[in-house]
Formats: structure tokens, sequence, C-alpha cells
């Protein structure tokens, strides 16, 4: 049976001669592997390049529930990118969002609230003329929300100490290391307040912005099963270095 879904590419595999297996995270059916012959080949009917890191989609898929491996009947993208894959700061972020999302989506079920805010947050990437050095952050944080482990705050109270093993903030040092302390903190509480447009105003360093945000891939790797190391770590860094 045929149905449309809006998708975003998150992961392209090469699979015999010219064919590539692309996963692809939908709105109707959560995360999907596709099978597409033939894409590589130079007049392809469904070309490769259509599934770059984070490109929107529109699609029309078959699907059926005991398929591990689905197929594409038709696809165009919705909308056209236009400064992430022209734009190196942009395009950087792309990537290492994409790793972060393909880690944490894998197994993922439809969800269409975690889809809309994912899509939404990729349009504002594009088109935004904002600085960009606080927007992986804010995304990672926000994201965190969608998967079950926002950071537990009271609005009226500042604590000392977040707990990234509880997700909580509080007065008293944990006994692990596995904790944010001032100033970070501070940094880290401003970074959950903040919404994408405001992102520029947070004013840190490189050095506490590098710390935080390994902090905050640590946060992810206490709360999602086999997580790992992330690849594109080093390609962010030399950006905002």
């Amino acid at each position: 049976m045929l149905h449309k879904t809006q998708g975003i590419a998150l992961k392209t595999t090469n699979y015999a001669d010219n064919s590539i297996v692309v996963h692809v995270f939908t709105e109707t059916f959560g995360m999907q592997s596709y099978l597409i012959n033939g894409a590589r080949k130079p007049k392809a009917r469904i070309s490769a390049n259509l599934f770059q890191p984070l490109h929107l989609l529109d699609l029309v898929v078959y699907y059926k529930e005991t398929n591990g491996l689905q197929r594409i009947k038709e696809v165009r993208p919705r909308p056209i990118l236009k400064e992430i894959p022209m734009d190196i700061t942009k395009g950087s972020l792309a990537l290492f969002l994409n790793e972060i999302l393909y880690k944490v989506l894998r197994h993922q079920s439809p969800d269409t609230f975690l889809f809309n805010f994912i899509q939404q947050s990729i349009i504002w990437l594009d088109e935004t003329d904002r600085r960009l050095a606080n927007f992986h952050l804010i995304f990672l944080i926000k994201l965190s929300r969608f998967l079950g482990f926002l950071p537990l705050h009271h609005h009226n109270q500042r604590y000392p100490y977040f707990n990234l093993l509880e997700g909580v903030f509080g007065n008293n040092l944990p006994a692990h290391g596995h904790v944010l302390q001032e100033p970070h903190t501070s940094l880290f509480l401003q970074l959950l307040q903040t919404d994408f447009g405001e992102s520029h105003l947070i004013s840190m360093n490189k050095d506490d912005r590098k710390y935080l945000l390994e902090k905050v891939l640590e946060f992810y790797r206490l709360h999602t099963e086999n997580f790992g190391q992330v690849n594109s770590l080093y390609i962010l860094e030399e950006i905002f270095n």
C-alpha cells in the first residue's frame, strides 16, 4: 500500500553496485530504512543526492510492517535547503546534529511533536542570519525533552550543581563525577531557558562552550543506550575555534 509522509534524511549506506539504503526519520512511520536501486547512477530516477544530511523530504512510500527494508515510489525536497549545503558553519552543524539524531532515533517510533521540532529547527538553521555558536547546545538540550530526559529545574530557584545522572539541579555535590558546577551550571540553565532566536545573546568563551558541549554529550551518553563516540565533534570544534 502507498502512503504519503514527510521525512528527514539521516544516513546513506552504499548497497550493491549502484544502489543505496537510506535511513529516514518519517513523520508517519518513525525511523525507516529504504532500499533505492540504481540511486548512484548518473541518470537515476531517485538520486542519492536527495538524501544529504538533514534534508527535508516529501515521500510517497510503500510500507509493510514486516519488512526491514521498505521502498520509495516518489521523493522530492520540501523545502529545498539553500544555505546548509553551501555555508561551512551551517553545514558542519548539520553534520554534527545529523550524527546525534541518527544515534538517538535509530529505533524511534512515530512522534509528530518530535518530528515537527526537528523539522522546524532545520528550517530555522537554514534561514537564520544570527550567530550560531550556541545553536547546537540549545538544540540538544531541547531535543532531550522529546527523548524523555529533559533537565528538571525550578524557575524561581538557582542551584549550584546539575546532576547529569539524575537530570536535576540541586544544592548538594553528588558523590559521582557526572555533574556540572558553577559557572557552568548557570550557563547551562541559560541555554535551557533560551530559544534559538535569542541564542546569540548568551555570552561565553570557546573553552566554556567546548566544556559544556562535552558535558551535554555526557548527559546523552548516560541516558541513551549505545550512544558511543561522536565522530563529527572535532569538525565542530575546528569551526568554532
